[in-house]
């Protein structure tokens, strides 16, 4: 086994922090140690927390560990951020997060950023998930970047998925009722010492009413929070524990296990896919070139064109 995979294995936040760094950029390093550490994933807790930007999510995810961490809970954050124009990393890194947790030994926090991707994780989310469930931490909990509603894919990837909403921001729960409403298995309205709290529960209690594919068994809560003044977050921790004992005793937990690597596996086929046809200017081979040119000069469409690419990698006649 490579050292970075056994010390990783061992717990050490520095060679786990290697091996995401790796794979976020494609080193082969990164995948070597990945292929090692995957028969140890499996075990760990995915807590998602999505939600439109300026709810908070920041600060209650500090909170949250918080209470974890007196659960006796080893916990890794992923904190997804919008990348810089710049330098394409995170604008905002983990050395302005979470600075109580920073020396906890029992706390891994790492920023990622989007590097353009929509969606709401960054591309190597689910393998640095993986890192960190090998690492032995129980819970992980992953913050998406707060774009709105098109934020799905944290529901491939996390177990239990939690969107936070706030009162006074208008159209709030119009906006997201569309898309991350309908994923939510538990909601928090945080920052409910303001205005409005009690009427935005209410909205969103009517409109999961109206959700049509709510779990059989799980109806998902709405909890009161105020993150800045610690108020409400044992209850959304409990309330997040208890899906997780829910999914669990319903046989649904295996079933995500299952579904997420599935979901992974699809994801790496597309990518590796695209980049062997398309990495370098001579990737393909004449035939894909003699296509290209062709959807230029509009003698095929582009359907057609794709259809007959992909029929030359099934057939072997592309390389």
């Amino acid at each position: 086994m490579s050292d970075y995979a056994a010390q990783a294995l061992r717990g050490s936040k520095l060679a786990g922090a290697k091996l995401i760094r790796f794979l976020e950029d494609d080193d082969p390093r990164g995948v070597e140690g990945l292929k090692l550490l995957f028969p140890h994933t499996g075990r760990a807790y995915i807590l998602g927390i999505t939600g439109p930007a300026g709810a908070g999510k920041s600060t209650l995810i500090d909170r949250v560990v918080s209470v974890l961490r007196t659960r006796k809970l080893k916990v890794g954050v992923i904190a997804i951020d919008p990348s810089s124009p710049f330098s394409g990393g995170a604008v905002l890194g983990d050395r302005i997060r979470m600075q109580r947790h920073a020396g906890d030994e029992g706390v891994f926090v790492r920023s990622m950023a989007t590097r353009g991707r929509l969606g709401g994780l960054a591309r190597t989310t689910n393998e640095t998930a993986l890192v960190l469930d090998a690492m032995g931490y129980e819970v992980i909990v992953v913050e998406t970047v707060g774009v709105g509603q098109d934020e799905l894919e944290i529901a491939e990837l996390a177990h239990t998925t939690a969107v936070i909403c706030v009162p006074g921001l208008g159209d709030d729960i119009q906006a997201i009722k569309a898309g991350i409403l309908e994923i939510g298995e538990v909601f928090a309205v945080n920052k409910a010492d303001q205005a409005g709290a009690d009427e935005t529960v209410t909205q969103l209690l009517g409109m999961l009413g109206m959700r049509g594919h709510t779990e059989r068994g799980w109806r998902p809560p709405v909890i009161k929070t105020c993150a800045m003044k610690d108020e409400g977050l044992v209850a959304f921790v409990d309330a997040c524990m208890a899906h997780r004992k829910y999914l669990s005793e319903s046989g649904r937990l295996k079933q995500r296990v299952l579904a997420r690597d599935l979901h992974l596996f699809k994801e790496l086929v597309k990518q590796m896919v695209y980049e062997k046809i398309f990495a370098t200017p001579s990737a393909g081979g004449e035939e894909l070139r003699t296509l290209m040119e062709d959807v230029q000069l509009r003698k095929i469409d582009p359907r057609s064109a794709a259809e007959q690419a992909v029929r030359g990698i099934h057939c072997g006649t592309m390389p």
